[in-house]
């Protein structure tokens, strides 16, 4: 069933309109075997004799011009392929018919040479398209309920669908929650991709399964040791493909090499994962802007079992541009056909207010405009503004009522207008959220960050933290909301690597929840805490332990890296010498452990007015120098008063 594209090819080429050698090749367990028989039947149906052969036996069967040649399994004699174009193929008679089937593809020899133009025919064997697929599990009698995940395992390839299907049949009541045993994951581990030189070269191959594509640079992120060997070794491999942004092996080989390194060793799976999550976080946050949305769907790919918009369908189909001047019009009459009018006013009224907010996408082949989104970063709104646009009110109305912004911070809203059958689950709505995305990952200073999706059930971002805030109209929207001080993007990245690396060891990132405080919060928060000093008891509970000072000094005791952190902020003033006075005060009081403040004047030789006087200037010295760090991060240069 299937193959009748291939089957077409064969057939001009049979009936005399077509190419004299066909070569077709294909991973293991593709069809080739079975196809070469069923170009048999059809030669034997037009009364053209056929012969089944290896390279023993070229040279006795091709004497007839009517006479069918099928060469199987090529690759046993692959050092034969220079002889068999130039020596064995040209003596073959006028009208006969040769097709080579092997997992390689033919050496590059043949495209060189014009006296192969019009003779040659290379048919690279693919998947079974669905519908194909889907004949063969029913005439397999896979039950419907397990069909669909059966599917999404094998992409269509022919070994692991009858592989699978025979195991579903046998499992009858897994539903959905089907997938292959170990059993069927080592039979196709050795159809597909047999035994491998090293370890070395296992692990290349696994860190090309696990990444949506694979290039030198990720491979040597995460294997630094012969990366270019290994890359080359890579791209040679049958089952191996290439695109623009790199390598990417056959859907079914990703799926087997994923489940047997998760199940044989999570360890070395969460390391794997983490060197390659590493270098694709850096990508994202160093990409120049034009290329964020891919690079956030490269990171987003491990986790499209977990609901991430990561899955890549309709590469390609779909352009992102900037909002020129003369698209203003194309973006009210898409507005207005997305969401009516009062929803076309909001967007013309920030096309003017935030021109470069705006992205508008088109499909490729036609250029026709499909969809536009804007990123509204604000910091303060005006009346105008919030009646402009009630999303944008209802996000601000949140953010005052909760946590609101402090100074130098600001918030984003995140909107689409889409065409209604670009709506939903679709390659447009994966583009406008890998680029919402990317601006929450790249933004500085972002309190909080909210984002409008169509048809919410499907949203994938309730997995990593982001709240519903308000169901809109007739519960087609929803304004998803994240408060990125409480849990920066370091650690959101960290939550979303939860599910995927569940049996490693670590701390549950889903629990940690840094503390928002207040301008006013924190001021007192520090002068506690500088009384605290000689108790890491008491430093322990202080809301400083949970703020951003602490999660960026990852891997330190808390109540400890506050201490430290205080002692150098004390410490620091002695750099400036208009405030070593305050030094002095600030360290015969919390460092010396100076039982009371008059012994402390006394230490100094101050009068206890003027001792006051700099332990307070040194406190605020301090509490200024530890709150600019809380805001702009801790590799921010230390505050200076002026």
């Amino acid at each position: 069933m299937g193959r009748e594209e291939e089957l077409a090819v064969f057939n001009a080429a049979l009936y005399g309109g077509g190419c004299s050698v066909l070569y077709v090749h294909g991973p293991g367990g593709i069809g080739k075997s079975a196809l070469l028989r069923r170009f048999a039947h059809e030669a034997e149906a037009a009364g053209r004799p056929a012969s089944m052969v290896d390279g023993r036996r070229l040279e006795p069967v091709l004497r007839d011009a009517d006479a069918v040649l099928l060469v199987d399994d090529f690759d046993r004699i692959q050092g034969l392929e220079g002889w068999l174009r130039e020596r064995f193929l040209p003596r073959v008679p006028m009208g006969a018919l040769v097709v080579i089937a092997g997992r390689n593809p033919p050496d590059m020899r043949w495209q060189a040479d014009p006296g192969w133009a019009g003779a040659l025919e290379v048919l690279p064997l693919r998947d079974l398209r669905a519908e194909d697929a889907r004949a063969l599990m029913d005439s397999s009698g896979v039950p419907a309920e397990l069909r669909e995940p059966l599917l999404a395992f094998s992409g269509g390839h022919p070994l692991a669908l009858l592989l699978g299907a025979a195991l579903a049949v046998k499992d009858g009541g897994a539903g959905r929650r089907w997938t292959p045993d170990q059993d069927v994951v080592a039979t196709l581990l050795d159809q597909l991709v047999g035994e491998l030189p090293s370890a070395a070269h296992r692990h290349a191959l696994e860190i090309c399964a696990h990444a949506y594509m694979t290039t030198e640079d990720l491979l040597r992120a995460a294997l630094p040791q012969d990366a270019g060997t290994l890359f080359r070794w890579l791209r040679r491999l049958p089952f191996v493909e290439s695109s623009s942004l790199g390598l990417f092996p056959r859907h079914v080989v990703r799926e087997v090499l994923e489940a047997d390194l998760r199940w044989r060793d999570p360890e070395g799976y969460a390391v794997m994962h983490d060197r390659i999550h590493a270098h694709l976080a850096e990508r994202v946050r160093t990409a120049n802007d034009v290329d964020v949305p891919g690079a956030v769907a490269a990171l987003l790919y491990p986790h499209r079992g977990n609901g991430a918009p990561a899955g890549f369908h309709g590469e390609g189909e779909f352009q992102e541009e900037v909002l020129r001047e003369e698209d203003v019009g194309t973006l009210i009459r898409v507005a207005t056909a997305a969401e009516g009018a009062a929803s076309a006013r909001s967007a013309a009224f920030w096309a003017e207010r935030q021109p470069e907010a705006f992205r508008l996408y088109r499909r490729t082949e036609t250029g026709e405009p499909v969809a536009f989104s804007a990123w509204l970063r604000l910091a303060e709104l005006d009346e105008d503004e919030l009646a402009a646009d009630p999303i944008v009110a209802m996000a601000w109305a949140h953010a005052r009522a909760t946590t609101p912004l402090r100074a130098g911070e600001h918030l984003a809203v995140s909107r689409l207008w889409a065409l209604p059958q670009y709506r939903g689950n679709s390659p447009v709505t994966d583009l406008v959220q890998w680029r919402a995305i990317g601006n929450c990952l790249r933004s500085e200073r972002m309190a909080w960050s909210y984002i409008e999706i169509r048809h919410p059930g499907q949203a994938w971002v309730e997995h990593y933290g982001m709240r519903d805030i308000s169901r809109l109209g007739d519960d087609a929207y929803a304004l998803f909301v994240h408060d990125w001080r409480a849990v920066p993007a370091r650690l959101w990245l960290e939550r979303m690597n939860q599910p995927l690396v569940a049996g490693s060891a670590g701390p549950n990132a889903a629990a940690v929840k840094l503390a928002v405080l207040s301008q006013a919060e924190f001021a007192e928060a520090v002068r506690k805490a500088l009384r605290q000093l000689p108790r890491p008891d008491a430093l322990a509970a202080s809301p400083l332990t949970r703020t951003r000072l602490i999660a960026d000094r990852a891997g330190q005791n808390p109540a400890t890296a506050l201490g430290d952190l205080l002692r150098q902020a004390i410490d620091d003033l002695r750099a400036d010498p208009r405030s070593v006075k305050f030094h002095r005060a600030l360290s015969v009081t919390f460092l010396r452990g100076t039982p009371t403040q008059e012994l402390a004047a006394e230490r100094l030789g101050l009068p206890f007015t003027t001792y006051r006087r700099h332990l307070t200037a040194g406190i605020e010295r301090v509490r200024a120098d530890l709150w600019h760090r809380e805001l702009y991060g801790t590799d921010a240069p230390a505050y200076r008063s002026t």
